[in-house]
């Protein structure tokens, strides 16, 4: 991914699923959802185990996420096991079949799974693996590297 990839992601987009997305305040997932939100993103929670977090209502799934709602979602960014990544592009994929978007896959800082990414391209998505989406938007819009930043992570 270029800088100008994740630039035109960053500004282009504004509505985000977030796969994985805990309502642990300490973890990762829910320290970029939260940064995102006070950015004026529109964070969509993905996860079975919760029924909501940072105001929102929490899916077990893309799938579960009602259809006006899915029409919506632009970027699907994953914090799960890289393992698990092959089953969440195929929602994703269904989901572009449907409705013509998402338009990015976003897999987080660690997470690296080749096979996902190719499924990913094949249907036509943009695909970002190992980055930090709230790294990224710190980095091109606040001029804030990581040892800048009091939020050192995710």
């Amino acid at each position: 991914m270029s800088q100008d990839d994740a630039e035109e992601i960053l500004t282009k987009y504004k509505t985000i699923a977030i796969v994985g997305l805990s309502d642990n305040p300490s973890r990762d997932s829910h320290k970029v959802a939260e940064y995102l939100k006070k950015h004026g993103f529109k964070i969509v929670p993905i996860n079975p185990f919760i029924s909501g977090v940072l105001g929102e209502i929490s899916y077990k799934s893309l799938l579960d996420v009602p259809v006006e709602a899915q029409k919506t979602i632009e970027v699907i960014d994953i914090f799960r096991p890289a393992q698990e990544a092959p089953s969440i592009v195929e929602q994703v994929i269904q989901l572009k079949k449907i409705h013509g978007k998402p338009y990015v896959v976003w897999m987080q800082l660690g997470i690296i799974n080749e096979q996902a990414a190719e499924s990913a391209h094949k249907a036509g998505l943009m695909v970002v693996m190992d980055k930090c989406m709230m790294r990224e938007h710190k980095r091109l819009f606040t001029g804030k590297t990581d040892l800048e930043s009091k939020e050192n992570h995710g």
